[in-house]
């Protein structure tokens, strides 16, 4: 039976979803589990919640909990990786610098320069977390839901290119899921196909027993003119093909929405939204937490539907049972116009061997430039960290088309410094210093 640790543990929102996922294979009731984080109430919130969820599925599994994160990890075949470096804190700090300077963002995690000093404090975590897996659990899958994605699966692949890493995100799935219930046609009936970097990614194809569904689409949109007020249709009836993220994210990464305003009022952008997620997020922790505290547990809301990919890829190592999902991976050539070596996001098999990404070729012009604006920033904040060189935080702030959209250039260096002096200790200590 598999060994599966979950570094992070105390982030109860994806701990309880993956684990209500897993739980309910019947093939996976007796893994073995072990839970890691560096809070000690947060991680027995966090083992209370898989026994008590383990319970509610009729499971049987061997579950550990330890803040020691090697202990965790030792002889496991799967690591689940969703550390928040910072939390809530830090959150706070890359959204309030960043206004004081002008710069407007919606979510900050992936791109922008919230993306990018979430990343560096992110950085030291995924080496000591992947010098532990070459340590005592050398075969296993790393499996990372920790965002910046495409940043931290290509800093993983620079670093530590032994270890089998593999980044997990659902936006594919719920767009296409989304899409297909917005022009009456049921998900399981569709096929797609869909590759670029993560929150940056394209529905290339999508069909209904082999009809395009794109005309479908472009029918919806005419007919309803509040779906053209959303930053994603804005950009799909300019590009050619669907986002494959949401509108507050698709925002961020490029650079004609957030600097004005009268865009901000037509696309309804909702600035500073992940703030108020994560105040929701640290409410939704005291809910579970207080009902554990009871000896309830914690059922989902109405509204939580996560199918997460984690619970797969686990299910297939057991089982050898095929299926497909999206994945981050480093590009060797399976999106040929875009850089080598780069955090890119394509379909991949799945079976007990493990995660196999699928050749895709060459992205529509149009879409690989954005692309390539997008991972530029990657390549500078890896650089950073890689290099040690504090100067390439400063280009990757520059290069970025948000912050250089709102900003001159020696003010993005100004903010570059205040965010430095903001996040101190966390950051990797050869960039402490501006």
């Amino acid at each position: 039976m598999l060994n599966i640790a979950f570094v992070g543990a105390g982030s109860v929102e994806f701990t309880r979803q993956l684990l209500r996922d897993i739980f309910s294979y019947p093939e996976l009731g007796g893994v073995r589990l072990a839970l890691h984080d560096i809070d000690p109430e947060r991680l027995e919130v966090a083992e209370g919640l898989a026994k008590l969820t383990a319970k509610e599925h009729g499971a049987a599994p061997v579950i550990t909990a330890s803040l020691d994160r090697r202990r965790a990890l030792d002889g496991a075949d799967v690591v689940v990786n969703m550390v928040a470096v910072g939390g809530h804190a830090a959150t706070l700090k890359d959204f309030e610098v960043a206004a004081e300077f002008g710069v407007r963002q919606t979510i900050g995690d992936t791109l922008g320069i919230g993306g990018i000093f979430r990343a560096l404090r992110t950085f030291p975590l995924l080496e000591g977390l992947a010098a532990d897996i070459q340590a005592v659990c050398p075969d296993a899958w790393l499996l990372n839901y920790t965002n910046p994605m495409a940043m931290n699966l290509q800093y993983l692949a620079t670093v530590a290119p032994k270890v089998k890493a593999a980044g997990l995100c659902h936006s594919v799935y719920w767009t296409v899921r989304d899409l297909s219930e917005l022009v009456g046609v049921p998900y399981e009936e569709v096929d797609y196909h869909s590759a670029g970097v993560n929150h940056q990614a394209w529905v290339l194809k999508w069909e209904h027993r082999g009809r395009d569904l794109y005309p479908a689409l472009d029918a919806a949109i005419e007919a309803d003119p509040e779906l053209r007020r959303r930053v994603r249709v804005d950009m799909y009836r300019r590009f050619g093909r669907y986002p494959t993220e949401t509108s507050e994210h698709s925002s961020e990464y490029v650079p004609w929405y957030l600097k004005d305003e009268a865009e901000i009022e037509r696309l309804r952008i909702p600035v500073g939204d992940y703030v108020k997620i994560s105040e929701g997020n640290l409410a939704e922790y005291a809910r579970v937490r207080d009902c554990l505290a009871r000896g309830e547990y914690p059922a989902p809301r109405e509204d939580e539907d996560a199918t997460e990919y984690a619970p797969q890829v686990i299910h297939s190592l057991a089982t050898g049972e095929r299926r497909t999902i999206q994945v981050t991976t480093a590009n060797t050539g399976l999106i040929t116009n875009l850089p080598m070596g780069a955090g890119v996001e394509v379909p991949a098999t799945l079976d007990r061997m493990g995660v196999h990404p699928h050749h895709v070729g060459a992205l529509p012009p149009q879409l690989a430039a954005l692309n390539r604006g997008f991972l530029n920033v990657v390549e500078l904040t890896v650089a950073a960290a890689v290099e040690g060189d504090p100067a390439h935080v400063r280009h990757a702030a520059m290069c970025d088309p948000a912050t250089a959209a709102a900003l001159p250039v020696e003010r993005i260096a100004e903010l570059c410094d205040a965010l430095t002096a903001a996040h101190g200790d966390a950051l990797p200590a050869a960039l402490r210093r501006n």
